[in-house]
């Protein structure tokens, strides 16, 4: 069989293009193609199966990768034919059809069965484009130039058939011998008639004057217009936040079918939640925070519905524990503590009552057989968790260094151990079967859920435990100062080991999206920046000011002589303490500072071995409080302008982040402020750039090519210039918060966000419109005036008229998404506001660690029959084209 294949692309002098095939089981095939005029590059190939995917690629004069197109083609070829002439186009991912031919609209069109087509030998043409489109009462056709097109005439459009999710095909015979224009147009099947033409100039095709070769003529975009194009509204709650009838002091999976239902009342069309793996590390309310879970697989217990478990609880327990329910759900906020305690007490009744029955259950025993890879280590962990009365398995009396072969022992039936690691694999089971049941109505319904994707993994969790060798334990990551701190963040998770990653085919990333593509439809990447570089420190810092960006091109000593910079090691590397800098830092308690410094007799002072970094004097300070000076000694350890760095056996340096506002910058002449001023600017802005690049280009499209969850990226903070780039060629949707804009403005107006865009106007990790008033009272005024167009002097309360505004700034807009939490739209009506503002906020991200307790203080249920309020987000929602 012979392909013939022919794609339009501009190259520079020495570049080339290549076609590669992939065949499950066979290694690729590279063929070289050849530019035969106008850009057009050809290759013929003898190919021998009824279905082929296959990419371009651009390479240098070296065969060096360029470019790969992110998306394969995929193609089927009827049987009567032997020669296939194939006339493509690049297959961009940042194009609607790819972006999102996904799970949502999977669920929009849960009802999709493909259609069937035959090619008859006469046919010349097979017409093929994708175009998923989400309303059920539309299809693709097309007209063209030739009298067998339909010259143009919207009567005589050729009907293309759905062979595949978002994929229409056609074949047509076309016995002109002419040059051939043609468009796709959208047809509404109830109407019987054309209602929209694609945009842009006509697409081209050439006469086929054999009757034995087929053209394919395979298009990859269709031109929709906006109004044609899926555009959505949605709430964002964790589901810890859940407030029912049937709760037990907290949210649970089952809670989320009342949220389905509401969200169905005011037409929106996604649930958006906060990761809900487990972080059980202490039994303490520090395990309330959601982005550090001890297991990238396993959900967290908290969220289980003892209710619906499969076997009732014990009828001795059945007064106390409803005794127990009343007095969690009469709470305002999350009791963690004693929750999750009581929840343990019930799941351990249940399973030691009933564990016959539960180890002959086959559901049971498939769940154990399907999820052996994470489930085992998983169980073994927490039983050895609770045995040594901590994660930190480097603590533990045994088992410190994970082998398989030493944990499969607790898993058999005559180990004491066996019945502890059967019930939290049996509490894994039970989660699974009621996330999915409440995952599966939602869906029922039209409704999309959203997940969230943290960046990092806990140190001390089962992964670290497991698979060492693909993390950087002997590192910590966060984020350099934002809007959030000014200290900047440590969440002190260990760095990823990217190239062990990368020479296992990121094989550990394919399993983690393939385990969270169960339940999600479209997924929030936090803190995307880290897929481009992450912010690291040694394992002594505490503060997240103490860092620097990996990857990144440091300094050498070489460049501080070609800077003249006279570097020092102690100079620059060391805090700089003087009489005069201990007291900017601890005032009268400068005397305090003496049993933690050298006095250097020339006028300045060194910290002892002992306290020399933030990390030794927080371990002292746990054992021998002192008080106020805690964090200025604390502070004073990050008076330094560079950080070293080891690599490879060399020492290398990073500039301290905002370098130019400490007080070890301003004792250096003038002339070494403007070097270092200056170094620090090409650090920061100019030199990172392009190997940033690379490296997101290197990791990102592997995870877009391993799900078909639709990707939305958290942007925020110091974001590099080529941030953007990537996200719009990747197709990956980014955040917009209207008080958080990256460009130097005070307010980011949604009216400005692009179709790749999720516009909101707070988060999980912000105050609430409401508190927002209230914190600066010139930006209110500022916001008040401008953005929202008002007059006057801005009202010390939001109220909810301008809630109402500030909602449908947001709804009306180009984005592909409009989320907003649940707190917001409660804003927009007085009755249903919470009286207690401050009880709102779910997460402060300056305070480390911080308890997530937000409940909402209104029941789902009594929510659902607010019909003039649902009523009235029901229509904000349609009218602004979000239905």
């Amino acid at each position: 069989m012979k392909l013939y294949f022919n794609v339009g692309y501009s190259v520079k002098v020495g570049e080339k293009l290549q076609v590669v095939i992939h065949e499950e089981g066979f290694a690729s095939q590279t063929h070289t193609m050849f530019c035969a005029e106008n850009d057009l590059w050809k290759c013929e190939v003898d190919y021998f199966s009824k279905s082929i995917s296959y990419q371009y690629q651009l390479v240098d004069e070296r065969g060096n990768h360029l470019r790969t197109e992110l998306v394969r083609h995929h193609l089927n070829f009827p049987h009567n034919y032997k020669e296939f002439v194939i006339f493509d186009e690049w297959n961009n991912k940042n194009f609607p059809e790819n972006y999102l031919n996904n799970k949502i609209l999977y669920n929009k069109l849960n009802h999709f069965s493909p259609e069937k087509i035959s090619v008859l030998k006469k046919h010349t043409h097979l017409f093929r484009i994708e175009a998923p489109i989400y309303n059920p009462n539309w299809k693709i056709v097309l007209f063209g130039s030739t009298n067998s097109l339909g010259n143009w005439e919207y009567e005589k459009v050729i009907h293309l058939s759905q062979t595949d999710f978002g994929v229409w095909e056609v074949p047509v015979e076309i016995p002109e011998n002419e040059f051939i224009q043609f468009k796709y147009c959208i047809y509404d099947i109830s109407e019987a008639k054309v209602i929209d033409v694609e945009n842009g100039e006509n697409r081209f095709a050439v006469p086929n004057r054999s009757k034995d070769i087929l053209q394919i003529v395979s298009n990859h975009y269709f031109k929709f217009k906006l109004y044609q194009m899926y555009r959505d509204a949605g709430v964002a709650v964790p589901v810890f936040s859940l407030r029912t009838e049937d709760g037990f002091g907290v949210g649970e999976f089952p809670d989320m079918k009342k949220l389905a239902d509401w969200a169905k009342e005011t037409h929106l069309g996604i649930i958006q939640i906060l990761p809900i793996n487990d972080t059980t590390a202490n039994y303490s309310w520090t395990d309330s925070y959601p982005y550090a879970a001890i297991s990238v697989y396993a959900l967290h217990p908290q969220y289980i519905s003892l209710e619906n478990l499969d076997f009732e609880l014990p009828k001795h327990l059945v007064e106390e524990y409803q005794a127990e329910k009343e007095l969690l759900n009469s709470l305002e906020l999350i009791d963690y503590e004693k929750m999750i305690s009581a929840k343990w007490k019930y799941l351990k009744a249940v399973f030691n009552e009933d564990k016959d029955q539960i180890y002959k259950d086959k559901g049971f025993k498939k769940f154990i057989k399907d999820n052996e890879s994470w489930l085992l280590p998983y169980a073994a962990f927490c039983v050895l968790r609770d045995k040594n009365k901590t994660p930190n398995f480097n603590e533990w009396k045994t088992h410190k260094k994970y082998i398989a072969g030493k944990i499969t022992p607790f898993f058999n039936t005559k180990s004491k151990e066996y019945d502890i690691s059967m019930l939290h694999a049996w509490v894994q089971y039970q989660l699974h079967k009621q996330l999915k049941e409440a995952i599966d109505y939602t869906h029922s319904l039209g409704i999309s859920v959203k997940g969230d994707l943290p960046i990092g993994i806990y140190r001390y969790s089962v992964e670290a435990w497991t698979e060492p060798e693909l993390f950087g334990m002997d590192f910590q990551t966060g984020s350099p100062p934002d809007q959030f701190t000014e200290l900047g963040q440590n969440w002190e998770f260990p760095t990823y080991n990217w190239e062990a990653m990368k020479a296992d085919d990121y094989t550990w990333w394919k399993n983690r999206f393939k385990a969270l593509e169960q339940y999600f439809d479209a997924m929030r990447i936090d803190h995307i920046l880290g897929f481009f570089r992450i912010w690291r420190m040694p394992i002594s810092a505490v503060q997240g000011i103490l860092g620097y960006f990996y990857p990144a091109v440091p300094v050498t000593l070489e460049e501080f002589k070609a800077w003249n910079i006279p570097f020092s090691f102690d100079r620059y590397c060391k805090p700089l303490i003087n009489d005069q800098i201990l007291w900017n830092y601890l005032g009268e308690n400068n005397g305090k500072a003496l049993e933690f410094i050298h006095n250097n007799h020339d006028g300045t002072y060194s910290f002892k071995e002992e306290f020399d970094t933030q990390r030794k004097l927080v371990d002292f300070f746990k054992k021998n409080p002192h008080g106020q000076i805690e964090e200025q000694l604390i502070s004073l350890c990050a008076n330094v302008l560079f950080l070293e760095e080891e690599r490879d056996g060399e020492k290398v340096y990073h500039p301290r982040f905002n370098v130019y506002n400490i007080d070890s910058y301003q004792y250096l002449s003038e002339e070494e402020k403007k070097s270092v001023y200056d170094l620090y600017h090409d650090y920061f802005f100019r030199r990172q750039d392009h190997l940033w690049y690379e490296k997101a280009m290197e990791k990102l499209p592997m995870i877009l090519n391993a799900t078909k969850m639709l990707i939305c990226g958290e942007d925020l903070g110091l974001v590099p210039a080529c941030v953007p780039v990537v996200m719009d060629e990747l197709g990956i949707i980014a955040l917009k918060i209207q008080r958080m804009p990256s460009e130097n403005i005070p307010f980011y107006n949604p009216k400005n966000a692009s179709y790749l865009n999720v516009v909101t106007a707070s988060t999980h990790d912000s105050s609430t419109l409401r508190q927002w008033w209230k914190e600066d009272q010139a930006l209110i005024q500022k916001y008040f005036n401008q953005q929202l167009v008002q007059y006057g002097k801005a009202p010390e309360e939001l109220d909810s008229s301008l809630a109402e505004i500030i909602m449908k700034q947001h709804l009306y807009t180009d984005a592909v998404l409009a989320i907003f939490p649940i707190q917001e739209f409660l804003a927009t009506d007085e009755e249903l506001t919470n009286p207690k503002t401050d009880n709102e906020r779910i997460n402060n991200p300056a305070v480390f660690p911080h308890y997530w307790r937000y409940r909402m203080h209104l029941n789902l249920e009594d929510l659902k029959q607010e019909k003039l309020f649902n009523k009235k987000i029901a229509g904000w929602v349609k009218d602004s084209g979000r239905v």
